[in-house]
């Protein structure tokens, strides 16, 4: 869990240098969809989503609804690009977040 702005500060560093690995279009979110996202934050837990042009859903709420199926964080939205970070367990920790 993000605990401050310093954290969340910190993730945006590290989300500007990553490329979308997903593309959510005109059939928005799906079943599926989610799983792969659950799937690549287990591996990353960081990661990036791009939502395209024909896709009618608003960005904001398609990342509040990936962020609660997912249990993790919503780390920025901007246009039409989504951030989303979960802690990883104990031994496939990749991300340290600086503490207070």
């Amino acid at each position: 869990m993000i605990k401050d702005s310093k954290q969340r500060a910190y993730l945006k560093g590290l989300a500007m240098n990553i490329t979308p690995i997903f593309q959510i279009g005109k059939s928005s979110l799906t079943p599926e969809l989610t799983k792969a996202v659950d799937e690549a934050l287990a591996a990353r837990e960081l990661i990036k989503i791009s939502v395209l042009q024909n896709c009618l859903d608003d960005p904001r709420a398609i990342a509040e609804y990936l962020s609660e199926r997912t249990h993790s964080d919503v780390v920025q939205v901007i246009g039409k690009k989504i951030v989303l970070y979960r802690e990883g367990k104990d031994k496939k920790k990749k991300i340290i977040l600086p503490e207070r």
